[in-house]
């Protein structure tokens, strides 16, 4: 092997060392266009003369992409919840209580689900929609809830103002994506 041959190798080497040698860069985070909040409510054991939403609980706020798949493959899927228990995803600021202000003149609009998979599939596909605003009428949407009960299961969107009439319009988009 000649000189020049054998200094290539040796300069090819090193550039080889010093790229895996040198820190790799963190990939910048995928932000979505605002906050939102998981809560969880579990009524299954409530107790006597409690009011409702004691045991209405915030599990975790996230403003990114990476954050919401760490979230949603960490937590249980709507079909393996108890009865009367319920998951939600709301703006953060806003609670799941028709008493929040952003709620307070709202509306909902609910698809009972009769087969526990088909729950976690529509559960899914409307997180992504709303964490991706997808929804026509986007700023109108407070969250969406999935409610696990003995006999049937629902998910419900809720939306800030129930007489909106842009809303009302676009009904059959809202209900057709849950």
């Amino acid at each position: 092997m000649a000189t020049s041959d054998i200094a290539a190798t040796e300069v090819s080497a090193a550039a080889v060392a010093a790229s895996t040698d040198a820190p790799a860069e963190k990939p910048q985070p995928h932000q979505l266009e605002r906050k939102w909040t998981f809560w969880f409510d579990n009524q299954s054991k409530p107790k006597q003369g409690a009011a409702w939403g004691t045991s209405l609980r915030k599990a975790y706020t996230f403003d990114t992409v990476e954050e919401f798949w760490c979230l949603y493959d960490q937590i249980f899927r709507p079909s393996k919840l108890t009865a009367n228990a319920d998951f939600h995803l709301f703006r953060a600021g806003v609670e799941p209580k028709w008493e929040d202000p952003e709620c307070a003149n709202g509306g909902k609009w609910s698809v009972v689900c009769g087969k526990k998979p088909l729950l976690d599939t529509m559960w899914l596909e409307t997180l992504m929609a709303l964490i991706g605003e997808q929804f026509d009428e986007s700023e109108e949407i407070c969250g969406v809830v999935a409610s696990v009960r003995q006999r049937q299961d629902k998910l419900a969107l809720w939306t800030k103002t129930a007489a909106n009439e842009a809303v009302q319009v676009r009904s059959s988009p809202l209900r057709g994506s849950l």
